[in-house]
């Protein structure tokens, strides 16, 4: 967390010139007064002065250390007031002192005739301070001319974006542009359409003080992670808001033409480049074929129908039980993509009868995203997370077998490795029952696991955006609790090329998602992001983890042999079988169950029998297994 006294910003050494010259400026105007006082002096009867040379340079040497001392060179002419006048009269006074006393240790004192001493700091308040208070008159004229309403933006980056942005705010009375930083050396002085370039970008703290932005405005779309999190830091340190371009692709992806400001991509910041697939991959498994996706209008299952859609499926069964969800979908895809063929569903994936009318006419692809997925919930709602992510599962798998569908993929969790949750468990248990029903039977099964997925229904960050829209406290579970995560387009395409891929029936596979990510870390940048300080606007409080919670995740069990698919980004591993269980006898077990009142600790039971590696209350990973899934994460990335 940072500290809430911010440091004065530090010159830059592309901008030592404007302040040599102020020096220059009024050591000149100290010669010129010492000059002028001796002059007026000589006409009223004063001897001249046999050493004025002398008296010169102790004059010269004496007042601009003194004006340095009392830190006159930290302020900016631009915002010369009251404050910065009673300074300079300090900075006056004990330069006569100084001046006074080297002369008389010189002894040149009696010399210098008390009518130069006396009207000294007055006459340099004068000299020094009226060109410093016109500077200031004339740069309020000048902002005076224009909308006194309109925002100054100064912009990071003078690209092909910045350009853009230019021309369309040219015309907006709503904005006012004071200028480009870009790191280019090659760019400084250079003008994009009028507006100059000032600097480095890392010149930004000092720059924003000099141009007075009310708001920075980052139009670097092609910036890396990291620089990305350097310029935000950049912005952070300026106390200013800050808002970015929106990217030339989404523009030409169809959204607004206007380009409006955002606010910086939280998932620009998340420490990996967005992993990159072939959009023709995807979009021709799923091209005039018969698709149905569950849990259709959620997160993850609405992104599923929006992708299949594009891409040109014959025809979408969108199942959901939520009907709100299922409306807000259905009527997405009636307005932007009418001519795809779409038959609704409002059911359950656990009504056998629902799964035999969604499998009607012959399906290709079965997409089964409906689940129960928070984590602290489910941990007292046994029965309902092994009835919704195991038994509905099974009913679904089976309606499938039954159909001949070509290919069933299930959307499973990095919580099923090695669980220590109701979620994890129940969701391994679905990936047995998956095998069991669809083994041997013609339909090829892909299971998909995720990491947490930003923006999803339930995830930190709508939590944290709300959280800081009330002013605070954003809560954090533990100080050291770390997450991988995925963006919602990142998990579909997943979804769609891990069911492209050749691989075995009962595959596994899981996205690369590069380092884990520090809640702590998250939130910070997501208050920054808002224009606060984190622990000074906003503070941050630890709330302990919650049930079913641990400190941090792994991406693959180390006994699923993992190997690299022809997507350099997508792993996929051996499938797992149960040991010395009958899936199948299990699922029968548990619909008895499930149809008893008040069996939850059999049914806790039973998932402890199917899942013999669920241990609940186990905070954190192992040591045993975090060492092969680092030497996996590492040989991966050398290979």
């Amino acid at each position: 967390m940072k500290s809430p006294h911010k440091p004065v910003p530090q010159r830059p050494t592309g901008f030592l010139l404007p302040r040599v010259l102020i020096v220059l400026h009024d050591l000149l105007m100290v010669a010129l007064l010492w000059l002028g006082l001796r002059w007026l002096a000589s006409k009223a009867g004063a001897p001249l002065p046999p050493l004025l040379h002398v008296e010169l340079l102790v004059a010269l040497v004496a007042q601009g250390f003194v004006l340095r001392w009392v830190g006159l060179y930290q302020g900016l002419w631009r915002f010369a007031s009251v404050p910065d006048l009673a300074n300079l009269a300090r900075g006056a006074l004990l330069g006569l002192l100084l001046i006074v006393a080297l002369l008389f240790l010189g002894g040149l004192l009696p010399e210098v005739p008390r009518r130069v001493l006396l009207p000294y700091p007055l006459a340099l308040v004068v000299v020094l301070g009226v060109p410093r208070v016109l500077y200031r008159l004339w740069k309020d004229w000048r902002l005076g001319r224009e909308n006194p309403d309109a925002k100054r933006l100064l912009v990071l980056g003078a690209g092909r974006t910045a350009e853009t942005l230019l021309r369309d705010l040219a015309g907006d009375g709503r904005y006012s542009v004071v200028g480009l930083l870009d790191d280019n050396p090659a760019l400084k002085g250079a003008r994009v359409r009028g507006v100059p370039v000032l600097g480095p970008i890392s010149d930004l703290p000092y720059l924003a003080q000099e141009t007075a932005p009310n708001l920075l405005v980052i139009a670097m779309p092609e910036a890396s992670p990291g620089e990305m999190q350097r310029v935000v830091d950049l912005c952070d340190e300026t106390g200013l808001p800050f808002r970015s371009a929106p990217r030339l692709a989404d523009v030409l992806a169809g959204k607004p033409q206007r380009l409006e400001l955002s606010e910086v991509r939280i998932e620009d910041l998340l420490g990996r480049p967005p992993v990159s697939f072939d959009d023709a991959l995807g979009a021709g498994l799923v091209r005039g074929r018969r698709v149905l996706v569950t849990g259709a209008g959620g997160s993850i299952g609405s992104e599923l129908v929006r992708q299949c859609a594009a891409a040109g499926a014959a025809e979408l069964v969108v199942m959901e039980r939520n009907e709100l969800s299922l409306c807000g979908i259905v009527e997405e895809l009636q307005r932007d993509l009418p001519q795809v063929r779409v038959r609704t569903l409002l059911a359950d994936c656990g009504d056998p009868v629902a799964c035999r009318l969604a499998l009607d006419g012959g399906v290709d692809f079965v997409f089964h995203a409906a689940a129960c997925k928070q984590v602290p919930l489910l941990e007292g709602q046994v029965r309902e997370a092994l009835r919704n992510n195991v038994a509905a599962t099974a009913v679904l798998a089976r309606a499938c077998r039954e159909a001949g569908v070509g290919h069933f993929v299930l959307i499973s969790t990095d919580k099923a490795i090695c669980p220590v949750n109701v979620l994890g468990a129940s969701k391994r248990f679905a990936e047995l029952a998956c095998q069991d029903e669809l083994g041997g039977s013609g339909v090829r099964l892909s299971i998909v696991r995720f990491g947490n997925v930003l923006d999803s229904a339930g995830s930190v960050v709508p939590l944290f955006r709300q959280q800081i829209a009330a002013g605070g406290p954003v809560t954090v579970t533990h100080p050291e609790v770390t997450r991988y995560f995925m963006t919602i387009p990142e998990a579909c395409q997943l979804i769609l090329h891990a069911a492209a891929l050749p691989g075995e029936d009962g595959a596994v596979y899981a996205l690369d998602m590069g380092r884990p990510v520090a809640i702590r870390e998250l939130a910070e940048q997501m208050i920054r992001l808002s224009g606060k300080r984190p622990g000074i606007d906003i503070q941050v409080s630890y709330t302990g983890l919650r049930p079913g919670e641990k400190l941090h995740e792994i991406l693959f069990h180390p006994d699923e042999r993992y190997q690299r698919t022809l997507h350099p980004r997508i792993f996929q591993a051996h499938p797992r079988q149960s040991v010395g269980h009958d899936p199948g006898a299990l699922l029968a077990r548990l619909d008895v169950l499930l149809s008893e009142p008040g069996a939850g600790d059999r049914l806790l039971a039973l998932l402890h029998e199917a899942v013999p590696d669920f241990q609940p209350g186990q905070a954190d990973a192992s040591p045993a297994l975090d060492a092969p899934v680092a030497e996996f994460e590492s040989n991966t990335r050398n290979a």
